[in-house]
């Protein structure tokens, strides 16, 4: 949320003013500035006698040190009777552990400034956690508390089902979320990506003897990354880490890893009946590749090309010239061992069949319809100044380095990633297109009244009913 919360602020700042306006620029406006490269900071790795890799950025500015730890093994791992169980797992693991309550955690945080916040996506269990500098071992002292030694009181594991339950209805009357839960299975199939979501079942199974035994298996010191950003100085940085994790071992046999996503796969059409609705929630889209891959960085450009930006083909398209929805969008989104593209719009009834033809008609452009001069460099600048922004931000920065190593980059990435973004070429974005962008390889997705649109669905093929 917080990318696509820069990358619509950021769209807006740069693209804003060339977007739909009737009355030309002046042509005497100065050139571009030239490009500034992102100050890469130094990142001193170690490797602890537990297996633990350690990562720290010292960093001058507010006096705050930002920490995280990343565990592989998140939702994808989890049992496919009880999907996203490691979701429950990791909301309780500051409720309490074997020598602090949960009172007496927030009470600590509160103490030292601090904030924490743990949760789980498909490649492993995260937690966040900052607070003044001057209070660094303090808030290495609660993490590591909270990752080795979690209790889950029964008190409080009542407590998070009852909140879980009641997350699940107001989920389930979301047309939103039920879209992405349909393209999740259009998309992923049987792969564990698409059991990304807790059910009842998860929440009715969940104990605190399922939950320790959940945290046992996952919780490897080997299997696991420790992030400190801020103004700390590396070896100090480095000793707290070893005073605090030090004692952590792996017990038992790791988890195997989750297997490939498919980069494939034969496209969908469904629907989600939601009697009454006046408008339909559209998902087109199909499996794309993880983040390691090749492709990643000429699909991001592509994408942002294509739906990513406020002056995207989609944007104009869709919103501007045709008035069908108020905020079209497409996203590449890239995990561990797979990843996806999807573009969504949400809108009348009315319009839903035609909406449709000109998303096929947008996708297959990317392959026939070079990119211009203009759109291309729209896009790098884009690309480049959300990533230059966003990392700007301690916490920011702290987790995307965090994100790296879940998703198999190196640190060096991060110094490297506009600059490779900068070097795609309009060929390459065609490539994009033929590659992944094939309106005939898209499946379908919408959330909506089946009498209201079944005429204008006939064109596309035959919609299945999805019932999760």
């Amino acid at each position: 949320m917080t990318f696509r919360t820069l990358a619509i602020a950021l769209g807006l700042a740069l693209a804003g003013m060339a977007q739909a306006s009737t009355t030309a620029l002046p042509k005497d406006l100065p050139a571009y500035g030239p490009d500034k490269p992102l100050p890469v900071p130094q990142i001193a790795q170690r490797t602890l006698p537990n297996g633990l890799t350690v990562w720290v950025v010292p960093r001058d500015g507010l006096p705050k040190v930002n920490v995280a730890l990343s565990v592989l093994g998140g939702t994808a791992a989890d049992a496919a009777a009880t999907p996203a169980m490691s979701q429950m797992m990791a909301r309780l693991l500051d409720e309490g552990t074997a020598s602090r309550s949960s009172r007496d955690i927030a009470e600590a945080l509160q103490a030292i400034g601090g904030d924490y916040g743990a949760g789980a996506d498909d490649d492993a269990i995260g937690i966040r956690a900052s607070a003044l500098a001057s209070h660094a071992s303090q808030l290495l002292a609660l993490v590591a508390d909270t990752a080795l030694h979690p209790s889950f009181p029964a008190n409080e594991v009542a407590l998070a089902k009852a909140n879980a339950l009641q997350g699940l209805k107001v989920q389930e009357a979301d047309p939103d979320w039920q879209a992405g839960r349909a393209f999740s299975h259009a998309v992923y199939g049987d792969h564990p990506y698409a059991r990304d979501s807790l059910v009842e079942a998860t929440v009715q199974a969940t104990s605190s003897d399922s939950l320790r035994a959940l945290h046992d298996a996952r919780f490897r010191p080997d299997r696991a990354l420790l992030v400190i950003v801020g103004r700390i100085d590396a070896d100090a940085a480095f000793k707290l880490a070893e005073q605090q994790f030090g004692s952590w071992k792996a017990d038992g046999k790791a988890l195997p890893d989750t297997a490939p996503a498919p980069r494939e796969a034969a496209p969908q059409r469904l629907l989600v009946a939601r009697d009454g609705a006046v408008q339909s929630n559209i998902r087109y889209g199909r499996p794309a590749v993880p983040a390691s891959d090749p492709d990643y960085v000429p699909l991001t450009v592509a994408n942002t090309i294509l739906g990513g930006g406020f002056t995207s083909r989609i944007t104009q398209d869709i919103r501007e010239d045709k008035g069908y929805s108020y905020s079209p969008w497409s996203r590449f989104s890239a995990s561990r061992v797979g990843g996806s593209t999807v573009a969504s719009v949400d809108v009348r009834n009315e319009v839903t069949g035609a909406t449709l033809a000109e998303l096929s008609k947008l996708f297959d452009s990317m392959a026939s319809q070079p990119a211009s001069a203009e759109e291309l460099n729209g896009a790098k600048r884009l690309v480049g100044g959300i990533y230059l922004l966003r990392n700007q931000i301690q916490g920011s920065l702290t987790g995307t380095l965090a994100n790296y190593w879940v998703d198999g980059l190196p640190p060096s990435f991060l110094g490297s990633y506009v600059a490779e973004a900068n070097k795609v070429t309009a060929a390459q974005v065609q490539a994009m297109g033929r590659k992944y962008f094939a309106a005939k390889d898209q499946s379908i997705v919408i959330v909506g009244d089946p009498k209201a649109i079944d005429a204008q669905l006939k064109p596309y093929g035959t919609f299945a009913a999805f019932k999760p």
